[in-house]
Protein backbone atom coordinates (compact mmCIF):
# COMPACT_ATOMS: atom_id res chain seq x y z
CA UNK A 1 0.00 0.00 0.00
CA UNK A 2 1.29 3.46 -0.95
CA UNK A 3 1.58 5.37 2.35
CA UNK A 4 2.18 8.79 0.80
CA UNK A 5 -0.30 11.57 1.54
CA UNK A 6 -2.68 11.87 -1.39
CA UNK A 7 -4.28 14.84 -3.11
CA UNK A 8 -6.73 15.16 -5.99
CA UNK A 9 -6.23 18.29 -8.11
CA UNK A 10 -8.63 19.36 -10.84
CA UNK A 11 -7.67 21.40 -13.89
CA UNK A 12 -4.06 20.23 -14.24
CA UNK A 13 -3.54 20.63 -17.98
CA UNK A 14 -1.65 23.90 -17.47
CA UNK A 15 -1.18 26.87 -15.18
CA UNK A 16 -1.90 26.70 -11.47
CA UNK A 17 -3.06 23.08 -11.46
CA UNK A 18 -0.02 21.81 -13.34
CA UNK A 19 2.42 23.74 -11.16
CA UNK A 20 0.72 22.46 -8.02
CA UNK A 21 0.79 18.87 -9.26
CA UNK A 22 4.49 18.95 -10.17
CA UNK A 23 5.51 20.69 -6.96
CA UNK A 24 3.52 18.49 -4.59
CA UNK A 25 4.75 15.32 -6.26
CA UNK A 26 8.31 16.57 -5.76
CA UNK A 27 7.46 17.13 -2.07
CA UNK A 28 6.44 13.49 -1.66
CA UNK A 29 2.69 13.72 -2.13
CA UNK A 30 0.82 11.19 -4.20
CA UNK A 31 -0.85 13.51 -6.70
CA UNK A 32 -3.88 12.62 -8.79
CA UNK A 33 -3.52 15.27 -11.49
CA UNK A 34 -6.80 15.33 -13.39
CA UNK A 35 -7.62 16.96 -16.72
CA UNK A 36 -10.74 17.18 -18.84
CA UNK A 37 -9.03 15.93 -22.02
CA UNK A 38 -7.46 12.48 -22.27
CA UNK A 39 -4.64 13.87 -24.42
CA UNK A 40 -3.60 16.16 -21.57
CA UNK A 41 -3.67 13.23 -19.17
CA UNK A 42 -1.38 11.28 -21.48
CA UNK A 43 1.04 14.22 -21.64
CA UNK A 44 1.16 14.43 -17.84
CA UNK A 45 1.59 10.68 -17.53
CA UNK A 46 4.54 11.00 -19.89
CA UNK A 47 6.31 13.24 -17.39
CA UNK A 48 5.64 10.86 -14.52
CA UNK A 49 2.45 12.27 -13.01
CA UNK A 50 -0.43 10.03 -11.99
CA UNK A 51 -3.05 11.60 -14.23
CA UNK A 52 -6.58 10.57 -15.15
CA UNK A 53 -9.54 12.22 -16.89
CA UNK A 54 -12.03 14.26 -14.89
CA UNK A 55 -14.54 16.68 -16.37
CA UNK A 56 -16.24 18.24 -13.36
CA UNK A 57 -19.17 19.38 -15.51
CA UNK A 58 -20.07 15.69 -15.90
CA UNK A 59 -21.51 13.68 -13.00
CA UNK A 60 -20.50 10.43 -14.72
CA UNK A 61 -16.92 11.66 -15.08
CA UNK A 62 -16.78 12.61 -11.40
CA UNK A 63 -18.11 9.20 -10.40
CA UNK A 64 -15.62 7.35 -12.57
CA UNK A 65 -12.64 9.41 -11.38
CA UNK A 66 -13.55 9.10 -7.70
CA UNK A 67 -14.07 5.34 -8.01
CA UNK A 68 -10.68 4.94 -9.69
CA UNK A 69 -8.81 7.14 -7.20
CA UNK A 70 -10.32 5.47 -4.12
CA UNK A 71 -9.56 2.07 -5.60
CA UNK A 72 -5.93 3.07 -6.02
CA UNK A 73 -5.65 4.53 -2.50
CA UNK A 74 -7.63 1.91 -0.64
CA UNK A 75 -10.43 4.36 0.08
CA UNK A 76 -8.37 7.29 1.40
CA UNK A 77 -7.80 10.84 0.22
CA UNK A 78 -5.97 13.44 2.30
CA UNK A 79 -6.66 16.59 0.29
CA UNK A 80 -8.69 18.01 -2.57
CA UNK A 81 -7.71 21.12 -4.55
CA UNK A 82 -10.70 22.37 -6.54
CA UNK A 83 -8.88 24.34 -9.20
CA UNK A 84 -10.71 23.72 -12.51
CA UNK A 85 -12.63 26.71 -13.86
CA UNK A 86 -12.98 28.82 -16.98
CA UNK A 87 -14.19 32.28 -18.01
CA UNK A 88 -16.79 33.51 -20.49
CA UNK A 89 -16.07 37.22 -21.02
CA UNK A 90 -18.72 39.67 -22.11
CA UNK A 91 -21.03 42.39 -20.82
CA UNK A 92 -23.61 41.06 -18.37
CA UNK A 93 -26.48 42.28 -20.53
CA UNK A 94 -25.12 40.16 -23.40
CA UNK A 95 -24.84 36.89 -21.45
CA UNK A 96 -27.47 34.38 -22.58
CA UNK A 97 -29.00 32.07 -20.02
CA UNK A 98 -27.20 29.12 -21.54
CA UNK A 99 -23.80 30.75 -21.04
CA UNK A 100 -24.44 31.20 -17.32
CA UNK A 101 -25.88 27.72 -16.96
CA UNK A 102 -22.82 26.18 -18.62
CA UNK A 103 -20.19 28.09 -16.64
CA UNK A 104 -21.94 27.36 -13.34
CA UNK A 105 -21.93 23.64 -14.17
CA UNK A 106 -18.13 23.69 -14.17
CA UNK A 107 -17.10 26.49 -11.83
CA UNK A 108 -19.64 25.82 -9.08
CA UNK A 109 -21.90 22.79 -9.47
CA UNK A 110 -19.13 20.41 -10.47
CA UNK A 111 -16.87 21.68 -7.71
CA UNK A 112 -19.69 21.25 -5.20
CA UNK A 113 -20.50 17.75 -6.46
CA UNK A 114 -16.90 16.61 -6.19
CA UNK A 115 -16.57 18.15 -2.72
CA UNK A 116 -19.67 16.33 -1.46
CA UNK A 117 -18.26 13.02 -2.63
CA UNK A 118 -14.93 13.64 -0.89
CA UNK A 119 -16.31 14.74 2.49
CA UNK A 120 -17.55 11.27 3.60
CA UNK A 121 -14.13 9.81 2.79
CA UNK A 122 -12.36 12.42 4.87
CA UNK A 123 -14.84 12.22 7.72
CA UNK A 124 -14.42 8.43 7.90
CA UNK A 125 -10.61 8.58 7.93
CA UNK A 126 -10.57 11.32 10.55
CA UNK A 127 -8.86 14.14 8.62
CA UNK A 128 -8.85 16.06 5.35
CA UNK A 129 -8.33 19.40 3.65
CA UNK A 130 -10.57 20.80 0.92
CA UNK A 131 -9.05 23.83 -0.80
CA UNK A 132 -11.15 25.86 -3.21
CA UNK A 133 -9.34 28.08 -5.69
CA UNK A 134 -11.34 31.29 -5.84
CA UNK A 135 -10.06 34.65 -7.10
CA UNK A 136 -9.80 38.34 -6.40
CA UNK A 137 -12.91 38.30 -8.59
CA UNK A 138 -14.64 36.39 -5.81
CA UNK A 139 -14.13 39.50 -3.67
CA UNK A 140 -14.95 42.29 -6.12
CA UNK A 141 -16.49 42.46 -9.58
CA UNK A 142 -14.88 43.86 -12.71
CA UNK A 143 -16.33 44.78 -16.10
CA UNK A 144 -16.56 42.11 -18.83
CA UNK A 145 -16.17 39.35 -16.23
CA UNK A 146 -19.72 39.01 -14.94
CA UNK A 147 -20.11 35.30 -15.65
CA UNK A 148 -16.83 34.32 -13.98
CA UNK A 149 -17.35 36.76 -11.09
CA UNK A 150 -20.80 35.36 -10.35
CA UNK A 151 -19.44 31.81 -10.07
CA UNK A 152 -16.60 32.90 -7.79
CA UNK A 153 -18.90 34.95 -5.55
CA UNK A 154 -21.10 31.86 -5.26
CA UNK A 155 -18.07 29.67 -4.50
CA UNK A 156 -17.04 32.08 -1.74
CA UNK A 157 -20.46 31.91 -0.10
CA UNK A 158 -20.75 28.15 -0.39
CA UNK A 159 -17.24 27.68 1.01
CA UNK A 160 -17.89 30.03 3.93
CA UNK A 161 -21.01 28.16 4.98
CA UNK A 162 -19.38 24.77 4.49
CA UNK A 163 -16.40 25.86 6.61
CA UNK A 164 -18.74 26.87 9.44
CA UNK A 165 -20.77 23.68 9.18
CA UNK A 166 -17.66 21.48 9.17
CA UNK A 167 -16.24 22.97 12.37
CA UNK A 168 -17.42 19.91 14.30
CA UNK A 169 -15.53 17.56 11.97
CA UNK A 170 -11.81 16.97 11.24
CA UNK A 171 -12.27 18.30 7.69
CA UNK A 172 -10.98 21.81 7.01
CA UNK A 173 -12.37 24.05 4.24
CA UNK A 174 -9.95 26.64 2.83
CA UNK A 175 -10.09 29.33 0.15
CA UNK A 176 -7.20 30.61 -1.96
CA UNK A 177 -7.69 34.04 -3.57
CA UNK A 178 -5.27 34.59 -6.48
CA UNK A 179 -4.98 37.89 -8.30
CA UNK A 180 -3.15 38.22 -11.65
CA UNK A 181 -1.39 34.93 -12.38
CA UNK A 182 0.01 33.96 -15.84
CA UNK A 183 -2.30 31.15 -16.92
CA UNK A 184 -4.15 30.25 -20.11
CA UNK A 185 -7.54 31.39 -18.79
CA UNK A 186 -7.67 34.31 -21.25
CA UNK A 187 -6.84 32.15 -24.28
CA UNK A 188 -9.15 29.40 -23.10
CA UNK A 189 -12.02 31.86 -22.72
CA UNK A 190 -12.04 32.81 -26.40
CA UNK A 191 -14.10 29.80 -27.62
CA UNK A 192 -16.73 30.49 -24.95
CA UNK A 193 -16.86 34.16 -25.93
CA UNK A 194 -17.25 33.27 -29.60
CA UNK A 195 -19.95 30.73 -28.85
CA UNK A 196 -22.13 32.82 -26.57
CA UNK A 197 -21.52 36.56 -27.04
CA UNK A 198 -23.08 38.29 -30.07
CA UNK A 199 -20.97 41.40 -29.60
CA UNK A 200 -21.66 42.76 -33.08
CA UNK A 201 -25.36 43.10 -32.20
CA UNK A 202 -24.65 44.51 -28.76
CA UNK A 203 -25.47 48.05 -27.66
CA UNK A 204 -21.86 48.04 -26.40
CA UNK A 205 -20.30 47.07 -29.71
CA UNK A 206 -17.95 50.05 -29.75
CA UNK A 207 -16.77 49.24 -26.23
CA UNK A 208 -16.04 45.66 -27.26
CA UNK A 209 -14.01 46.97 -30.19
CA UNK A 210 -12.13 49.49 -28.05
CA UNK A 211 -11.47 47.25 -25.08
CA UNK A 212 -12.37 43.58 -24.78
CA UNK A 213 -11.45 42.37 -28.27
CA UNK A 214 -7.91 43.68 -27.91
CA UNK A 215 -7.55 41.93 -24.56
CA UNK A 216 -8.84 38.64 -25.95
CA UNK A 217 -7.11 38.56 -29.32
CA UNK A 218 -4.12 40.83 -28.87
CA UNK A 219 -0.81 40.01 -27.22
CA UNK A 220 -0.79 39.66 -23.46
CA UNK A 221 -0.08 42.96 -21.75
CA UNK A 222 2.55 43.08 -19.00
CA UNK A 223 1.14 43.30 -15.49
CA UNK A 224 3.51 44.62 -12.85
CA UNK A 225 1.42 42.98 -10.12
CA UNK A 226 1.50 39.54 -11.69
CA UNK A 227 2.98 36.64 -9.72
CA UNK A 228 3.89 33.14 -10.99
CA UNK A 229 1.76 30.05 -10.51
CA UNK A 230 4.24 28.92 -7.86
CA UNK A 231 2.95 31.71 -5.60
CA UNK A 232 -0.43 29.97 -5.50
CA UNK A 233 1.21 26.60 -4.93
CA UNK A 234 3.09 28.02 -1.95
CA UNK A 235 -0.22 28.96 -0.32
CA UNK A 236 -1.66 25.56 -1.20
CA UNK A 237 1.25 23.84 0.54
CA UNK A 238 0.58 25.80 3.72
CA UNK A 239 -3.15 25.06 3.46
CA UNK A 240 -2.69 21.29 3.25
CA UNK A 241 0.41 20.84 5.43
CA UNK A 242 0.02 23.36 8.25
CA UNK A 243 -1.50 22.05 11.51
CA UNK A 244 -3.62 25.23 11.65
CA UNK A 245 -4.46 26.35 8.11
CA UNK A 246 -5.99 29.76 7.51
CA UNK A 247 -9.52 30.14 6.24
CA UNK A 248 -8.26 32.33 3.36
CA UNK A 249 -4.97 32.84 1.57
CA UNK A 250 -4.49 35.96 -0.55
CA UNK A 251 -2.06 35.87 -3.48
CA UNK A 252 -0.72 39.05 -5.15
CA UNK A 253 -0.91 42.67 -3.99
CA UNK A 254 -4.16 43.49 -5.88
CA UNK A 255 -5.99 40.79 -3.92
CA UNK A 256 -4.82 42.21 -0.59
CA UNK A 257 -5.74 45.71 -1.76
CA UNK A 258 -9.20 44.78 -2.98
CA UNK A 259 -9.95 42.83 0.17
CA UNK A 260 -9.24 45.97 2.20
CA UNK A 261 -10.96 48.32 -0.23
CA UNK A 262 -14.24 46.39 -0.26
CA UNK A 263 -14.39 46.62 3.52
CA UNK A 264 -13.57 50.29 4.02
CA UNK A 265 -14.76 52.12 0.90
CA UNK A 266 -18.35 53.13 0.17
CA UNK A 267 -19.80 51.26 -2.78
CA UNK A 268 -19.66 54.32 -5.03
CA UNK A 269 -15.97 54.86 -4.27
CA UNK A 270 -15.17 51.18 -4.79
CA UNK A 271 -16.98 51.20 -8.13
CA UNK A 272 -14.94 54.25 -9.20
CA UNK A 273 -11.70 52.55 -8.18
CA UNK A 274 -12.47 49.31 -10.01
CA UNK A 275 -13.61 51.16 -13.13
CA UNK A 276 -10.13 52.67 -13.35
CA UNK A 277 -8.44 49.27 -13.50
Amino acid sequence: MDERRSILITGCSSGIGLNAARTLQARGWRVFATCRDIADCARLQGEGLESLPLDIASEDSITAAMDEILTRTGGRLDALFNNAAYACPGAVEDLPRGALREIFETNLFGTHDLTRRVIPVMRAQGHGRIVNNSSVLGLVGMRWRGAYVSTKFALEGLSDVLRIEMRDTPVRIILIEPGPIPTKIRQNSVPHFERWIDWRASARRSQYEDSLLARLYGPARPDRWEMPCSAVTAKLIHAIESPRPRARYFVTHPTHLMNIARRILPTRALDWLIAKV
